[in-house]
Order: structure tokens, then C-alpha cells, then sequence
């Protein structure tokens, strides 16, 4: 009689089941009849052999009977866990439905129940509790063919705040629109999440919680950790575009002076959230047939988004013949205590750099009424702020005001597609963070575009990878900004759109992606040789989701 406590079986998977359980190899009930003889297939399938264009009808079907746009978000991620090319395949075949889901503004919510909808692992979890081995564990990373990390610490996740570890979904969403809407492969990208603690409450008291239960490391732990992790990069991961994502404004902005001269790296919510707001910024230039250098802009709140967009506006100012100085006069700020001018003494060195010399003003329509600002950019967090009295003050005096309602989620929007026309009168050249619907009024038709960032940094990274780029300049951004605002079409305009449809979003990327490695070239960035094509070499880098033949 064979003993009921001997040792454990050492019997080895069966070959077929490693492939069906590898999400980047499965092929699910695709595989043909000669491929499951060649691996091992045969029985663990049923014998009907389906077509991927099958695979997504049946895919389509079960999400659309879905009960929330939640339990899409969880049902898609279950597909991206089992069968990569396959969800690929759903996304980019139908983008428009599905951006909102894997990403703004569903991505939101989904963070915010990160650990209660937990099925598996994606990517890559460092924690303090790693310090002095985190090259060691990014080699635990199956490839090392990586060419680009999302990471975050997850203390600011879009206007939602601290989410801690959490915040991992932001990572995972931004790498699947760098394939979606870019064509990066999948297999270049690595999603990680930095948990250096958590000052939430409510997740340290939460049982499900996925991370540290620790506040949230500050001043040279902080700092040494993020040094440890930078260099274990370039380590481990020496060909790596490294892209910062949702940290803290205090952190954010000194961690891109850092590293920006020094290694493949960008920070989305500053640069890449720049340069998609001057995208649009040119495209309203384009309806009001102006220079940028005719208008004046007001930003209400003073984050690293709306730094950001300054910055790039700067630029723009700077290419139409203006000096620094000259520039920024241009730029205005609305922080949590009014108007941000000269004489006021709480200021940082960002907000000291737009201090300009005006009255104090207590709140954003004393400064709507003050300046008289053409366009209003809305990067607060705060969902409603622009109400009806801010866009009637606006519409008053310009006769086609500039209206930007670029927080995110919905929830966070500063005003509405349908809120912006409405006390406009129709007049308002209008674009929002998350999407809205479009809007009937006055018997026109008006399509909202939406100011995603996934209009620009998709692009920007498969311009990097393609030519092998060793930094990430704010040129790169204001060249992909200029692409952006070029690629909208008459008719899209006419209709109200200042953005591209994401229909052509794969387009859009591939010529921001040219532009960027022309740039790359010009600045001597490029570590490749220079292809004798440079737009055949950039599509010819482009990901597509069709199954390989194994047999």
C-alpha cells in the first residue's frame, strides 16, 4: 500500500498546456489541427478549429452583455491575461469603443478597486522592502528585450489622488495604448508599480489592499530608492525609454530635472500632457486662422499638467519669434488662493515663473473679468468648476472663446461638452480630457474632441524605439504637438473636432512617430543607422495582432 504522505509528484506539464497558459503564445481554440499535434494540443481543445475574426465576434458578444463599464474593464484584462494577440486584436479593431474602457475614464475606477478585482499579476511590483536588490528582481522579468517601462508610485492617479500600489492599472493601460494605438510590440513593454507606501487611510485599513502597509516614504529614502531603481534600469534594461507616470507634483517635476539629460526618459503628465494641449491649441489657430502669439491663456490650476502645457505653450511662443520672458507673459495661472502674481509670497519656483505683475485676484472669474483670456485650460481636478457663469464670462468676450476641460475622470472635468456649447451659445472651441458625446444645438451637430494623451506619447515611444533615441527632449514633444495639429482634417474641424478621430489614430502615431525620429536624427539622439527609408523603417516596426503559425 503506497504511503499517503510520500512526496509530492515531480511530474513535468504537458507541453500543450504551457503554451495555453502563456497569454503572449495562446491561441486558444485557433490553433489549427496541426499545431496541436506539433504541441501537444490535442485533447485540451475542443475540435473545432475557430478563426481569430470568430474568436472576436464571440469576444465582442459576452463584453457587450456586460453589466458595467467596470466589469468590461475586468473582462477585457481577463482576455489580456489569457490571450494577448487576441485582445489586441478587440482593441485595436475597435478603438473607439474600447480606449474608454482600458483606459480614461474606466481606468479610474478600476484603480480605485484595484485589489477587489485582482485576478493576476501584470508587470512588475518593486516595493521599499526591495532596496539593494531591484536588479536582481527586474531580471525575473521573463525577456530582456524591454524597450519601454511605464512606472509610477501611484500618489497622484489622474484627479483621484493617492492610490498606492493601486495605481498599477495606469501603467498596464498606458503600455496596451502604446500598442494600440502605436503598434509598439507588446513584448518591448514592461508595466511597473513602485510602492513606496501609501498616506491613503481608507487602503491601509482596506483587507484587500495589494501593497505595503506603510505611510509613504519621504526626503533621502525616497530619493535613494527612486536612484536605485533608475539605475537598475539602465542595468538590466540598458535600451529602455523610461516614462514617469502619476507622481506627485513635488516629486515629479525635480525627478524629470534629474533624469531627463541623463537616460531615455519622460514624464507623460508634463511633457506628454504639453504637447497634446498645444496640439490643440494649434488646430483652434487653424478654425480662428490667428498665431498662437495673438492669444492669451488662462490656466486654472497650477499641477504639473497645467506646468506642463505652459511649457510647451512657451515653446510655441518661442517658434513664433518671442523671447522666454515675452512668452510666459502670455501664460496666467488660478492656484487654490486666486491669481498667481508677483506679489504674492507662497509661491514655488514653477508658479514664481508666471508671477506676473497684476491686482490680486481672489478666484477664477475675478480673473476671467481681469484679463479677458482667450482660451481657459482647465487642469484642476476640479469636475464643474467652469459652470455656466465662468463659460458666459468667457463666450463675453471673445467671439470664439478657447475652452480646455482636460481633467480626468469625467467625474473630474472641469465642465461638460454639452455644458461648454450650451452657455457659449455654440460658439466655444471646446475639448475635454475624457470623451463626450456630441452635441445638437442649434440645429448643428458638434463633435467634442477629446485631449488624450494617447494621441501623443504611443507615437512619441514608437519614434524612440524605432531609431534607437538615447534621450527624450522637449523637442521630440513640440515636434509631435505641430504632427498632431497638422493631421486634423478640414471637415473635423468644421464639425468641431480639434483632435483626430481615433480611427486614425494609428495614422496619426505613425507620422508623430516619423517626425520624432527626424528630429532624433537632426539632434544626433539616433543610435541606429540611419535607414535609407525612414517612414517604411517606422511602419515596418509596427505591431500587428495575427497569430503566427507554430506548425
Amino acid at each position: 500500500m503506497s504511503d499517503s504522505t510520500s512526496a509530492p509528484s515531480t511530474h513535468r506539464l504537458p507541453q500543450g498546456v504551457n503554451w495555453l497558459q502563456n497569454p503572449r503564445l495562446n491561441k486558444g481554440t485557433a490553433f489549427t489541427q496541426a499545431e496541436r499535434d506539433v504541441l501537444g494540443l490535442r485533447g485540451l481543445l475542443p475540435p473545432r478549429v475557430h478563426t481569430q475574426g470568430e474568436q472576436v465576434m464571440r469576444v465582442l458578444a459576452r463584453l457587450r452583455k456586460q453589466g458595467s463599464e467596470l466589469d468590461k474593464y475586468v473582462y477585457l484584462m481577463s482576455l489580456y491575461g489569457r490571450n494577448e494577440t487576441l485582445f489586441y486584436r478587440v482593441v485595436m479593431d475597435n478603438l473607439e469603443e474600447m480606449m474608454p474602457i482600458i483606459y480614461t475614464p474606466t481606468v479610474g475606477q478600476a484603480c480605485q478597486l484595484y485589489g477587489h478585482i485582482h485576478q493576476q499579476a501584470q508587470g512588475m511590483y518593486l516595493c521599499a522592502d526591495d532596496r539593494g536588490r531591484i536588479a536582481e528582481i527586474l531580471r525575473n522579468w521573463p525577456t530582456q528585450a524591454v524597450r519601454v517601462i511605464v512606472v509610477t508610485d501611484g500618489e497622484r492617479i489622474l484627479g483621484l489622488g493617492d492610490l498606492g500600489a493601486y495605481g498599477m492599472g495606469i501603467p498596464v493601460g498606458k503600455l496596451a495604448l502604446y500598442t494600440a494605438c502605436a503598434g509598439v510590440d507588446p513584448s518591448y513593454c514592461l508595466p511597473i508599480q513602485l510602492d513606496t507606501g501609501t498616506d491613503n487611510s481608507e487602503l491601509l485599513i482596506d483587507p484587500l489592499y495589494t501593497g505595503l502597509r506603510m505611510r509613504r516614504l519621504r526626503g533621502a529614502d525616497y530619493d535613494s530608492l527612486i536612484e536605485e531603481f533608475v539605475q537598475a534600469v539602465q542595468t538590466v534594461f540598458p535600451n529602455a525609454l523610461l516614462q514617469f507616470e502619476d507622481f506627485a507634483n513635488h516629486n515629479a517635476f525635480r525627478l524629470l530635472e534629474q533624469y531627463q539629460d541623463q537616460l531615455c526618459t519622460f514624464n507623460d503628465d508634463i511633457q506628454g500632457t504639453g504637447a497634446v494641449a498645444l496640439a490643440g491649441l494649434y488646430a483652434a489657430m487653424r478654425v480662428l486662422e490667428q498665431p498662437l502669439r495673438s492669444q492669451r491663456v488662462l490656466f486654472f490650476g497650477a499641477g504639473e499638467a497645467a506646468m506642463g502645457i505652459a511649457r510647451m505653450v512657451v515653446e510655441g511662443l518661442k517658434a513664433e519669434g518671442l523671447s522666454e520672458a515675452e512668452a510666459r507673459q502670455h501664460c496666467w495661472f488660478v492656484d487654490s488662493k486666486g491669481l498667481v502674481e508677483s506679489s504674492r509670497s507662497d509661491l514655488n519656483s514653477h508658479k514664481r515663473d508666471y508671477a506676473h505683475e497684476q491686482t490680486p485676484m481672489p478666484d477664477l472669474l475675478s480673473a476671467i473679468h481681469g484679463l479677458r483670456p482667450t482660451a481657459l485650460i482647465g487642469a484642476s481636478g476640479q469636475g464643474g468648476a467652469f459652470n455656466a457663469e465662468i463659460l458666459t464670462a468667457m463666450a463675453s468676450y471673445h467671439p470664439r472663446p478657447i475652452i480646455f476641460a482636460l481633467s480626468n475622470p469625467t467625474s473630474k472635468s472641469e465642465c461638460t461638452a454639452q455644458e461648454a456649447y450650451e452657455y457659449t451659445q455654440g460658439t466655444a472651441l471646446f475639448a475635454s480630457g475624457s470623451p463626450f458625446d456630441p452635441v445638437l444645438l442649434y440645429g448643428k451637430l458638434l463633435t467634442p474632441g477629446q485631449g488624450n494623451n494617447a494621441y501623443i506619447f504611443p507615437g512619441v515611444g514608437l519614434g524612440v524605439t524605432a531609431c534607437g533615441a538615447c534621450r527624450v527632449p522637449d523637442s521630440f514633444f513640440f515636434i509631435a504637438a505641430k504632427t498632431l495639429a497638422q493631421q486634423v482634417e478640414a471637415d473635423e474641424l468644421a464639425s468641431g473636432r480639434l483632435y483626430p478621430s481615433l480611427t486614425r489614430i494609428r495614422e496619426v502615431s505613425a507620422m508623430i512617430a516619423l517626425a520624432v525620429v527626424n528630429q532624433a536624427y537632426l539632434e544626433g539622439l539616433a543610435t541606429y543607422p540611419e535607414p535609407a527609408d525612414r517612414e517604411a523603417h517606422v511602419r515596418a516596426h509596427r505591431y500587428e495582432p495575427n497569430y503566427p503559425n507554430y506548425a
